[in-house]
């Protein structure tokens, strides 16, 4: 058997696993890390065309003072037809290009470890990329073509809910047999699957009988940070404040389209075009709040987007562990101390937490199953961990059977541990 990766690109975190003699190790891929198994899903490009991937590129990010271009969440503009690529520096990157870099990087890492050259991967995919068919097979596409350039030439892709059953499967006794109910939480979509699982040696190699239901929806990590956002930071950045029209007394709101985009961490960056700009800064001047339009140019011009919303991210995680937590935040002479408990978060996230809980009693339905006929339900995923997803999982099948290990690195186990069910062993 031939060494293969298992590669799981993430919208947050990427990480990366081995199978080689009939054994699945997992690679640690960024020594700059807080956790060397995982590496943050961005680039950055600095003024000198030199392209940084993970913890790497955010310490440079800020020790330049944001001077580049920072970029985030590639992985969701996959399915995005009018998003081909973008220009950085006067050099024009496809969005296969983007995940390229990431890709061959992370690859680097595991051939370094491994000591030899690899061009065989399985690829983790969410099950829905994107409800539109056609967005799904060309977001599919793309990865497949950025792991080509990354030099990989036999890919192998492998839904994450499935591997992540196949991880769990791994820490079953010989002969255990359990119907088991996956839930696998990213920052973009949350996927789910049931599926019959195994314990000890048995033949692998067609599971397509065992896999009973499989699901997702586009409703994930991301969104319950946009939610925050929305509803408790945005205010500092315009949403509410309104304006007087050209030559008139009336006022209007500021367009909806510039504060959804705002409250979406990785689309930020898509308002710094000419015409948006313009737009803002006619609004500034005829504005109720100036100050507040004013915060919106800086947010923009210095690019801190995405450090803001990683203290509104981790607000959401402190959530999980306590009542009450702080959204606290110093930029250009902005101070952001904005507080929100647990209560409030759950309902501001009431109708996220209603599309998940959906697209579960779907799941449930087309597998044949009752709630009852689960033995185990395993969940993964930082997502996972947010009381209020637990309670959805342990209203229906009870507290006893909810797991949670490994909550990061399940999903690139369980795709080390797809390379024998791909028959040609590469």
């Amino acid at each position: 058997m031939k060494v293969v990766f298992g590669l799981d690109f993430g919208t947050t975190n990427s990480a990366l696993s081995v199978y080689r003699d009939g054994k699945v190790e997992i690679i640690d891929i960024d020594e700059s890390s807080a956790n060397r198994s995982l590496m943050r899903s961005v680039l950055y490009f600095n003024e000198e065309n030199e392209i940084f991937t993970g913890q790497e590129a955010i310490s440079q990010y800020v020790s330049d003072g944001a001077a580049g271009r920072f970029m985030q969440s590639i992985k969701t503009f996959l399915p995005n037809r009018s998003f081909e690529g973008t220009e950085v520096f006067g050099k024009k990157y496809g969005i296969d290009d983007l995940v390229a870099i990431i890709l061959r990087n992370i690859k680097a890492k595991g051939e370094a470890y491994v000591g030899a050259p690899v061009d065989s991967v399985v690829l983790g995919r969410p099950v829905v990329f994107s409800e539109d068919a056609e967005k799904d097979a060309l977001a599919q596409l793309r990865l497949e073509k950025a792991a080509r350039k990354a030099g990989f030439r036999h890919i192998h892709f492998q839904f994450e809910p499935v591997a992540a059953a196949l991880a769990y499967e791994e820490t079953l006794p010989a002969g255990a047999e359990k119907l088991v109910f996956i839930g696998d939480f990213g920052g973009g979509t949350s996927d789910f699957t049931v599926i019959k699982v195994k314990g000890g040696a048995f033949d692998r190699a067609d599971r397509r009988s065992d896999v009973l239901s499989i699901g997702g929806v586009y409703t994930a990590g991301d969104k319950f940070d946009s939610q925050i956002m929305w509803e408790k930071i945005a205010k500092y950045f315009g949403r509410g404040v309104r304006y007087k029209g050209m030559g008139k007394d009336e006022l209007f709101d500021i367009p909806h389209s510039i504060i959804y985009t705002l409250c979406q961490w990785h689309r930020i960056p898509l308002l710094r075009g000419r015409k948006t700009r313009e737009q803002i800064r006619l609004i500034k001047n005829a504005a109720t709040d100036r100050q507040a339009i004013e915060n919106l140019e800086h947010l923009i011009s210095d690019n801190y987007g995405f450090f803001l919303f990683q203290c509104i991210e981790k607000a959401k995680c402190e959530l999980s562990q306590q009542e009450f937590a702080q959204v606290s935040f110093k930029e250009r002479g902005l101070t952001i101390e904005e507080g929100i408990t647990r209560e409030e978060f759950e309902a501001i996230n009431r109708e996220n937490l209603s599309r998940i809980s959906g697209t579960v009693d779907e799941v449930i339905s087309r597998s044949g199953v009752r709630n009852d006929q689960i033995d185990t339900v395993f969940l993964t995923g930082g997502t996972s961990r947010i009381p209020m997803i637990r309670r959805l999982f342990e209203d229906r099948f009870g507290s006893e059977k909810l797991e949670n290990r490994n909550a990061f690195t399940s999903v690139v186990h369980g795709l080390g541990a797809s390379v024998p069910l791909f028959s040609d062993g590469r």
